[in-house]
């Protein structure tokens, strides 16, 4: 059954609600199948790599239900991670800009590290849905600075901190109420998910969701999951250094004491994850707001997990920039697509808005692909700008191992520069694990050469200082 209007509905359609802060004189909202403006529920996860699911490369991983909302819409295989760090991802994800044209509290140049404070005075993916006259939410991992999300557009926040210990998190209901947790915070967190779709089933609603899993702690995943995959039962990827007795050779990072239990523990999170993913799914089914939902589920990154013997993120590699991006839209979204177009951070902004009819403002930078997620012609991208600019916050600072760089991927081609040389070019369908740096290879040099002007024009594009010549 159709939802009724609520009184926010009749407001903003008879335009009573002109001049009320937050709110628009107009719903812009394209109609659902139903008839009704879309919801928007927008799942991510931190640091969950696109290689780690059943339907993509590991057949031995369980995630049912993310093999399920593949099969129901569409699947990205080329969505890319821009800046494959936890906050400079989540500021381009919530400005639509590049890091140096952002702006911070301290009027600092872009979020471009963690740790660094997004101001509120710029235009947001949450101010831009609640213009439109959606309830808008944010509930779980923020770190874009503060615990409240309402300043950035959302008309609600529960702002997550502590999240890396996944059993003791602490969630902030108000700037002076924090409530110290217990329980996987995942699973805390699509309760608190569940309970805001229920209180504003009448309303089209926005609602944002950041999980923290499959991000370290990797040994903390709930035990259950753990226990499906006993030693051994999940394949490294080739590009996993290994000694002769089949030992993972020590990784320039770090990532743990054990690293099998840490690659057990990291899958065993991403199988929970696809659990809180279920759970979510049924609630629309129970609520009636299935066919009436663009649902997305995605991560800010990946993560190495010993490919190239390194662990973490932060790297140009396919581990670290290629994420997950599924979405479902009953009757309008295909079922059981898959799309190899390149869809980056930059343009999730205006392909949200894209998809529900909702005006992007002139300053955002990406372009809206949302015809990319309806399989209909439209815009396409030739190339995904791809950065790493500071460590000074990563762990261990400036002595953290990771390259600082610039580069582009094609989906084909990965190609990259350091601050004092080119680093890295791969042919991504000759050598899928990255095996072989073609960067001095004369037989690549027409392809070089193209890349390079593509960095070029990207780094113009985007305000960056990095200079090549």
């Amino acid at each position: 059954m159709a939802r009724t209007w609520g009184r926010r509905e009749f407001l903003l359609a008879s335009g009573a609600c002109a001049g009320v802060t937050g709110l628009g004189s107009k719903a812009w909202g394209v109609r659902s199948s139903k008839g009704v403006f879309p919801n928007v529920v927008y799942l991510f996860s931190d640091e969950h790599r696109w290689q780690s699911m059943s339907q993509t490369e590991m057949s031995e991983l369980h995630t049912p239900h993310m093999a399920h909302m593949a099969q129901e819409g569409i699947s990205l295989s080329q969505c890319i991670s821009n800046y494959p760090v936890c906050s400079p991802h989540r500021a381009i994800l919530m400005t639509g800009r590049w890091p140096y044209h952002q702006r911070m509290l301290d009027r600092s140049p872009g979020m471009v590290d963690n740790n660094y404070l997004l101001s509120p005075e710029q235009d947001t993916l949450g101010k831009v849905f609640q213009r439109a006259g959606y309830v808008t939410g944010y509930i779980g991992k923020w770190h874009l600075g503060g615990t409240r999300a309402e300043p950035f557009g959302f008309d609600e926040s529960l702002i997550w901190t502590h999240t890396n210990d996944h059993w003791n998190s602490v969630y902030h209901a108000s700037s002076e109420r924090s409530i110290q947790t217990r329980g996987y915070n995942a699973t805390l967190m699509t309760d608190q998910a569940i309970e805001f779709m229920k209180r504003h089933q009448k309303i089209p609603f926005f609602l944002m969701v950041s999980w923290n899993p499959p991000h370290a702690k990797f040994e903390d995943a709930p035990d259950s999951k753990k226990a499906l995959y006993p030693e051994g039962s999940l394949p490294m990827r080739p590009n996993v250094p290994l000694s002769s007795d089949t030992t993972i050779v020590d990784s320039p990072i770090a990532w743990g004491k054990n690293p099998r239990a840490s690659f057990q523990g990291y899958h065993a999170h991403i199988s929970a994850i696809d659990d809180e993913l279920g759970r979510v799914l049924g609630a629309l089914d129970d609520l009636g707001l299935a066919e009436d939902t663009i649902l997305i589920y995605t991560s800010d990154h990946g993560s190495m997990m010993g490919s190239h013997g390194l662990a973490s993120k932060r790297q140009p590699y396919e581990e670290s920039i290629r994420v997950p991006f599924l979405a479902r839209w009953p009757g309008k979204i295909p079922q059981g697509e898959v799309s190899n177009d390149l869809v980056g951070s930059i343009d999730l902004m205006p392909s949200l808005a894209g998809l529900a009819g909702v005006p992007v403002p002139d300053v955002c930078e990406g372009r809206d692909l949302s015809s990319v997620l309806l399989a209909q012609p439209g815009p396409r991208m030739e190339s995904q700008y791809i950065m790493h600019i500071s460590k000074k916050n990563a762990s261990g600072g400036e002595n953290h191992p990771a390259s600082l760089f610039r580069g582009v991927t094609t989906g084909r081609y990965t190609y990259a520069q350091c601050l004092d040389r080119p680093w890295c070019l791969f042919d991504n369908q000759e050598d899928p694990f990255q095996l072989k740096n073609r960067i001095q290879d004369a037989g690549k040099s027409v392809e070089r050469d193209r890349l390079h002007g593509m960095l070029k024009e990207w780094i113009g594009r985007a305000g960056d200082p990095f200079g090549i010549m």
